[in-house]
């Protein structure tokens, strides 16, 4: 069944790599002016950030960012510093659009809102356990098509929506180097639930989520030492989207994927210098992937808190022995469970 979700209830974060907010927030102003706004500031950036007038808006900087993680050995730089506004959100459901991302228009030619399609996305229910083959049966014109289980018709609660982008793709260093100049222009209509077992990254890029149930598991756990500010340079997000796929399932929940579509500007083509770094990145990846497709929660885990506690031991203890990285993430992990109790569920 449906819920209704109301703009009060509505966070959106934003991870402020660049100083110049303006042009960003006032492509964004028809669509964001209604909602509170979170701007974390990258404690690496040092010139005062640009902000247009008349938004609902808070600033986090790096002495907030000190304030409150002054304990933890958790690296919020670069990309991870959303995970610092998924922290400190006092609101039911974060929308998270990276700063690079526009308003995208479909092949009409009209702009579209992803925000109201976030919402439409948590708002609807998933169907995790029984694929349709005509994707969301809750979108207006579909339904579930013959031979769909009536037992699995009222579909489980959506926790998290993952849009896609137009123009620059989000591939790694050596796919975008084989394809330097390759830029996604097919806008696909459709939003279809990712199914219970299936693996997925969940980039920051264009995300949004139910924070009070699934928030805990998105969560900045793999950081390399000198990462840098591209994309496909860091991991936090990609095994952020392996974390909270496994707690999704295990807690009966879905995820969606499709639509909304955001357009990324920017330059993809020079990976060239990320390569050297990628390589080790790519092994860890198809080392952790069996882990992830294999891992048991147990049925005491009741809550996202409770299953990152638990997916934290087991990655100590499978993956600890194959790379210091894996071990390292299991630490930010207990310390992220530590501060999310201590901080972030104080809106629940």
């Amino acid at each position: 069944m449906s819920v209704q979700i109301e703009d009060s209830e509505v966070d959106i974060v934003i991870a402020a790599l660049h100083p110049n907010l303006t042009p960003f927030l006032e492509a964004w102003r028809p669509f964001f002016s209604r909602f509170h706004i979170i701007v974390v500031k990258d404690p690496e950036l040092d010139s005062d950030l640009q902000i247009a007038p008349g938004f609902d808006l808070k600033i986090y900087t790096k002495s907030d960012i000190e304030a409150v993680a002054k304990s933890s050995s958790i690296n919020f730089s670069g990309h991870s510093c959303r995970y610092f506004g998924y922290l400190v959100s006092r609101k039911k459901y974060v929308i998270s659009i990276d700063q690079d991302s526009l308003p995208a228009k479909d092949p009409s030619g009209l702009v579209t809102d992803a925000v109201a399609q976030h919402i439409t996305n948590l708002a609807t229910p998933a169907t995790p356990f029984f694929f349709n083959t005509l994707y969301d049966p809750f979108r207006s014109g579909a339904d579930f098509v013959r031979g769909y289980p009536f037992s699995m018709r009222c579909g489980v609660p959506c926790v998290l929506s993952c849009g896609l982008w137009l123009n620059v793709a989000d591939y790694d260093a050596l796919t975008q180097s084989v394809k330097p100049n390759e830029r996604n222009t097919r806008y696909v209509d459709a939003v279809m639930t990712v199914p219970v077992g299936a693996m997925m990254p969940a980039s920051g890029i264009n995300i949004a989520f139910d924070r009070l149930a699934l928030g805990p598991a998105l969560l900045p756990g793999v950081h390399f030492t000198g990462e840098g500010k591209r994309r496909w340079e860091t991991l936090e997000d990609i095994w952020s989207g392996l974390c909270a796929k496994v707690v999704s399932d295990h807690l009966g929940f879905g995820v969606k994927t499709g639509l909304p579509y955001v357009h990324r500007e920017g330059d993809g083509t020079k990976p060239h210098g990320s390569l050297n770094k990628e390589s080790e990145k790519v092994k860890l990846l198809d080392d952790a992937l069996p882990f992830f497709q294999s891992v048991k929660i147990s049925r005491n885990a009741t809550s996202a808190v409770d299953c990152v506690a638990e997916l934290s031991g087991m990655v100590r203890e499978k993956l600890g022995a194959v790379s210091p990285v894996f071990a390292s993430a299991a630490n930010a992990m207990d310390e992220w469970v530590n501060l999310w109790k201590s901080v972030g569920a104080q809106a629940e």
